[in-house]
């Protein structure tokens, strides 16, 4: 049996809306434990992507926060640097003005490799999956690299 993206996307997708806030994204981001999160209309249209590096790009080089405990910080409350809090308060941006455009996406039906294509030529993590063009999931490299694994250790062809 050939896997398509229905076998192997995650279904339960966490999505902000275009009006959501920095900080709204930033607790999405941090209590999913996820890198980047699909941005979406009331209808489940996908507007775009939106990354952990497209809130922090006004930080450049110098303020390279790990996401392992910036988010966490910025969704709690809890003290943060006066620069990055000054940042987030004065910050009236919407997931709308930062959204990653146009999005890569792909149907249910799309192959794994062709979604490991995708994932190449557009130098990008993850991939979501529409019907009807509305979301219904969401593949990532961890995906595929999952059944490259699973495969490999049954020495199933992939």
């Amino acid at each position: 049996m050939s896997l398509n993206a229905a076998n192997i996307m995650t279904r339960n997708v966490a999505t902000v809306r275009p009006e959501s806030t920095v900080a709204e994204v930033a607790r999405v981001l941090s209590q999913r434990d996820i890198s980047a999160v699909p941005v979406c209309d009331a209808e489940g249209h996908v507007l775009g992507m939106l990354s952990e590096g497209d809130l922090m790009r006004p930080f450049g080089q110098e303020n390279a926060l790990r996401r392992s405990w910036w988010l966490d910080l910025l969704a709690e409350g809890n003290k943060l640097a006066p620069a990055f809090l000054d940042y987030i308060r004065i910050d009236h941006r919407l997931a709308g003005d930062l959204v990653a455009r146009p999005v890569v996406t792909a149907p249910e039906e799309a192959s794994v490799g062709e979604i490991a294509d995708l994932l190449a030529r557009h130098h990008i993590k993850r991939v979501p999956i529409l019907r009807d063009g509305k979301l219904v999931g969401i593949v990532s490299r961890g995906d595929i690299v999952r059944v490259m694994a699973h495969k490999l250790t049954a020495r199933e062809p992939i």
